[in-house]
């Protein structure tokens, strides 16, 4: 097992999400699916959020995380998406236009521990 320390902890928290394009649409292939997985690395790294595994499919996002006990799923979900999204929105704006609708718009996420 490998387990995390903090200053008075030691934990082995473990989330898979799951979230998906809006209507499924397949946007996330080439340059923008290689743009999300530098997305979500840089969010993780930002939270101290470890990716134990993680694939970005043409129309949604598989990921498994090692967090801190301070986070919440919600919270971490709301990151990675919020950033995602946004920042996807702003650097291919075609997006928006071609599927009318954020990305990540989609308000369902699976979350296994």
């Amino acid at each position: 097992m490998d387990y995390r320390y903090g200053s008075h902890t030691v934990f082995q928290i473990e989330y898979h999400f799951v979230w998906v394009t809006k209507y499924r649409y397949k946007v996330l292939t080439g340059e923008i699916g290689e743009r999300v997985r530098e997305l979500v690395r840089e969010t993780c790294e930002a939270f101290e959020i470890r990716i134990v595994k993680g694939v970005v499919s043409k129309d949604h996002v598989h990921i498994l995380v090692s967090c801190p006990p301070v986070m919440a799923p919600s919270e971490i979900v709301r990151r990675l998406k919020g950033r995602t999204a946004s920042k996807l929105l702003e650097e291919f704006p075609h997006i928006k236009r071609d599927t009318g609708d954020v990305t990540f718009g989609r308000e369902d996420t699976f979350v296994q521990l």
